[in-house]
């Protein structure tokens, strides 16, 4: 459905027309003004009349209307076709989700289409209408606000996942954690959720060198103007810190798993020498016990007065001797 729609003039918001047709065109004749649309999943019938009127891509208005892509940026003959992938980090079950923005951008106007929840366009229209003077530069301004409040977003996430990969570290490293197999799904739950995360930044990075000029990518991108580079260069770089934390949050939760994994086999290893200890300590009284409880005639022991207790002593005393080895050598 239709969420927002205004027309900004000199950075100011009047009403919009309620014919996209004639709003368009009053912004194209005033040249300081530009239309944005919003809308939040919209129906194909609803957003029908938005591609018509704006002369949208059909493959580009294919994407917006299914949903679920990579971020990527498509330049189009009359349009410019962007799509981000805001990430929301839910602290009630310490889990990563994201849905998807769709910017369109072109001649005096912006269409922004809403997949999901975390979603910064609302927060982003509110801003940018308490300041003019960003406004005044057009759509280009509208892009690059929602390219920056998104990638600022992951820069909080990616905190808040540092946060619980450190808990994660101190619970498989701490002496009575046992090594149970919840700990080794929460090391699995946690890497999909970096999984996910960098499903969000890392295709990200191109886009945003192109609306850079970074690089190979100088040429420039239609109706992004040329002096909007240096703030989507600074929006780069923050995505590349971010990459650059996803990273590093990867390996050290590959570095715990492989942790865990080694600290399991420590423990069973010790648990076996524990084991094996204890079959030695019951098998040399077993032995003797089983020698003196055959029955021989000719066993000289069996004679003997003081055979048994003499026997008892010994087999006692051979469990003494072996539960010194043992702890001595630390299997017990």
């Amino acid at each position: 459905m239709i969420v927002d729609c205004a027309m900004y003039r000199d950075g100011r918001r009047t009403e919009c027309a309620s014919d996209f047709s004639d709003a368009l065109g009053e912004a194209r004749t005033a040249g300081d003004a530009f239309v944005w649309v919003g809308l939040h999943e919209p129906t194909e019938a609803e957003f029908d009349e938005v591609s018509r009127e704006f002369g949208l891509h059909p493959l580009a208005v294919e994407d917006a209307l299914k949903a679920h892509q990579r971020p990527k940026l498509e330049v189009f003959d009359d349009s410019l076709f962007v799509v981000l992938k805001p990430v929301v980090y839910e602290a009630d079950s310490d889990a990563v989700s994201s849905g998807e923005v769709m910017v369109f951008i072109g001649d005096a106007f912006v269409v922004t289409v809403r997949h999901g929840e975390g979603s910064p366009l609302g927060v982003v229209r509110h801003r940018m209408e308490a300041e003019p003077e960003m406004l005044k530069h057009g759509p280009t301004s509208v892009l690059y606000a929602v390219a920056d409040a998104t990638v600022d977003h992951y820069l909080d996430v990616a905190g808040e996942l540092q946060t619980d990969l450190e808990e994660l570290e101190a619970e498989v490293f701490s002496p009575d954690s046992g090594g149970s197999r919840n700990t080794a799904s929460r090391i699995y739950r946690f890497k999909r959720q970096i999984v996910e995360f960098r499903r969000a930044t890392g295709p990200l990075a191109m886009p945003m060198m192109r609306l850079s000029g970074a690089g190979p990518f100088a040429p420039d991108v239609p109706f992004v103007k040329d002096t909007a580079q240096p703030f989507f260069r600074d929006v780069s770089d923050h995505l590349t810190r971010v990459n650059d934390w996803v990273d590093s949050l990867d390996r050290l939760v590959s570095d715990i798993l492989s942790a865990h994994l080694a600290q399991m086999s420590v423990r069973q290893n010790d648990d076996m020498r524990k084991i094996s200890a204890w079959a030695a300590m019951a098998a040399v009284p077993t032995m003797i016990a089983g020698v003196y409880g055959m029955n021989f005639d000719h066993m000289p022991e069996l004679r003997w007065v003081w055979a048994y207790p003499a026997v008892i002593l010994l087999m006692v005393a051979l469990e003494i001797f072996l539960h010194r080895l043992f702890k001595r050598r630390g299997w017990l």
